[in-house]
Parts: structure tokens; C-alpha cells; sequence
């Protein structure tokens, strides 16, 4: 099991050279950034010209929001940069971001879509590294021209691993069937991932002619080790317990009617009462408690056999709290 660090969503650009090489130097496995306030592509540049054995990669970059051909392109010249180091991780948004944000139109099919894809993506690399035909036919993509003024060099790291974000289990099936990994919400429970998510993992590799163990998942994990980050997390909870996507976690616990409670407080604004609905027994469930010294323990305790990876749903930043992040590196 590996230790991972993410970056904090208000990073700016200049500040991740110090930042990667603090996390290299304390000895986490993987570096993530995320698709919130800032670009999360453009921080793996910097940190991987500072860096030399953490691996990098998105959790996530929005894949709706691109077509296949420009996340194709920016992963092959992230991964020669990186010496090989890059993960492309994926996630699907909801609809609402993709239509008014993001401007661009909601697929038919969400799982459908993101496996072409990744299907087309593989197809450019294949393209690239030995010049196989380009030649793809879906029902979203249709990507059958090349010459060679757009057709990037051949590298040492052709094989760059596509991780993929989900809650549910079809996105779930489609890591196991098509993808390197699978990024979990930081909206989950063990028993989740051990009842629902995994075994639709596996059952996606075995249909692919793959196992379980060709798939990472990752865990992006809260935790609680003082009061602050306890009512930190109930606030969490109860947001993304209101959106009707996620109410599989909720149903798994027999919590259904909190979250429609949730959903109508949402409606109506009320966004500083909803924690209230938020239990103790639901933190537990939903969250790693532990004291600072105990958590990593906590962590394995909670996640051995149904995780490869942990990334705290608390940002990396060096100079605030040195002594917990080592503490929990070593105990990795």
C-alpha cells in the first residue's frame, strides 16, 4: 500500500517546484492535482523538472471537457518530460458542470463515451510510437486523419497508465475492463469499496481477459485527528451526500432519507445547517479517526486488501504541520 499527496487546490504555479521536492524528499509515492481553481496539467511540468522519482499525475483532469486528441498529446509530452513518471487520471464531472461550465454537451452514455475515449487516446499512442494505422469508429468519435507535421516523436514511455474516477459501479466495471486505475470519491466507505466497487472492478477485468491486480485503486481518504478536521469532514459529508449521483453510498447504509433531506437543503440554500444532519456514526463510517501518531495505522487498518494506494483529502503544504506528514510517511 503507497502513500500519495495532493496538491492544494490554490497552489499557484510557482510555488510547485518546493512543494514537489518536499514530497519527494518525504518519501510519498505519487503527487496529485486536481481540476478545481487551477489548470492540473501545467503543475506536472514543473514538477517533474524537480523531481526525479515521484510519480505525478491528475486526480483528476476533466475528460468532457477535452477531446481524446489534446489529452492524447499533452500525456505523451507529460510522460517524456517526466521520465515515464506520468499518471493520466480521468473523471467524468456531472452533467450540470460539463453543460454550464465547461460548455460542452453531456454524452448518452457517460460510460460509453470515456471508453472511447481512452480507446482513441491509445490509438494516437499506438500511431505515434509504431506507426500503427490510425483508425477509430465509435459512436462519438470518428478520428481517421494523420501526416507527419502532427505526428509527435516516439519515446522511451509509450505506455502511459489511465487511471479513472467514479462513485458508481458502471465506471467501476470500466476501470477493471480498460484502465490502468480507479480513483474512488473521497465519498465512500470501506464496506462500499469492498461490497460494491471492487467486485464490479473485478468483474469489468475478467470480462477484458485481465485480473484485479491490473487495476490500482486508489483511495482518496478522510480522516479525522482533531476537531477542526471532524467538523471539516461533516461539512464535506453533507455536500456530496445532497447530489443525487452519489446517493448509492448513502443507500449502501440505509441512509437514503438523509440524503433526500440533504438534497432539498441544497435547494434551498441552506448550506450551513446541512452538517447538522451529518451523525457521529456517519463520520466513522465515512472517515479514518484516529490520533496523529495512530492514523497510519488507522489507514492500513481500514483500507489492507481493498486499496493499493491513500491519498488524504487534506492537501500537501510544506511548513504547515511537517511533523504529522513525516510521522506518516515513515509509518508508510
Amino acid at each position: 500500500m503507497y502513500l500519495d499527496a495532493q496538491i492544494a487546490p490554490f497552489t499557484k504555479l510557482n510555488q510547485v517546484p518546493e512543494l514537489a521536492q518536499a514530497a519527494e524528499k518525504l518519501g510519498f509515492s505519487c503527487l496529485w492535482t486536481a481540476e478545481t481553481q487551477h489548470n492540473p496539467f501545467l503543475p506536472i511540468v514543473l514538477a517533474a523538472e524537480h523531481t526525479q522519482r515521484i510519480k505525478l499525475g491528475t486526480a483528476i483532469a476533466v475528460s468532457f471537457a477535452r477531446s481524446p486528441a489534446v489529452m492524447a498529446q499533452t500525456s505523451w509530452d507529460l510522460a517524456e518530460q517526466s521520465g515515464g513518471r506520468f499518471i493520466l487520471g480521468l473523471g467524468t464531472q456531472v452533467k450540470a458542470h460539463i453543460n454550464r461550465r465547461f460548455g460542452m454537451p453531456w454524452p448518452d452514455s457517460v460510460t460509453g463515451q470515456l471508453r472511447e475515449q481512452i480507446a482513441v487516446m491509445r490509438a494516437f499512442w499506438r500511431n505515434w510510437q509504431n506507426d500503427e494505422r490510425l483508425s477509430f469508429s465509435g459512436d462519438y468519435y470518428q478520428i481517421n486523419l494523420t501526416s507527419p507535421f502532427f505526428t509527435p516523436a516516439a519515446q522511451p514511455y509509450p505506455d502511459i497508465p489511465i487511471f479513472i474516477a467514479g462513485v458508481n459501479i458502471g465506471l467501476a466495471k470500466l476501470a477493471g475492463e480498460a484502465a490502468q486505475g480507479f480513483h474512488t470519491h473521497p465519498f465512500h466507505s470501506p464496506d462500499y469499496l469492498r461490497d460494491v466497487i471492487v467486485p464490479q472492478i473485478a468483474a469489468g477485468a475478467e470480462g477484458a481477459g485481465r485480473t484485479r491486480k491490473d487495476v490500482q485503486v486508489v483511495a482518496h481518504a478522510f480522516v479525522v485527528t482533531n476537531e477542526f478536521e471532524r467538523q471539516m469532514v461533516r461539512q464535506q459529508i453533507s455536500f456530496y451526500a445532497s447530489t443525487p449521483s452519489y446517493r448509492s453510498v448513502l443507500a449502501h447504509h440505509g441512509w437514503e432519507d438523509v440524503g433526500e433531506e440533504l438534497s432539498q437543503m441544497a435547494r434551498a440554500q441552506k448550506w450551513a445547517q446541512m452538517s447538522s444532519l451529518v451523525t457521529d456514526e456517519m463520520v466513522e463510517a465515512f472517515a479514518a479517526i484516529a490520533e496523529p501518531a495512530d492514523l497510519a495505522d488507522a489507514l492500513k487498518k481500514r483500507y489492507t486488501g481493498i486499496v493499493e494506494r491513500i491519498n488524504l483529502y487534506l492537501p500537501f503544504i510544506p511548513g504547515e504541520r511537517d511533523d504529522f506528514w513525516q510521522q506518516l510517511c515513515e509509518k508508510f
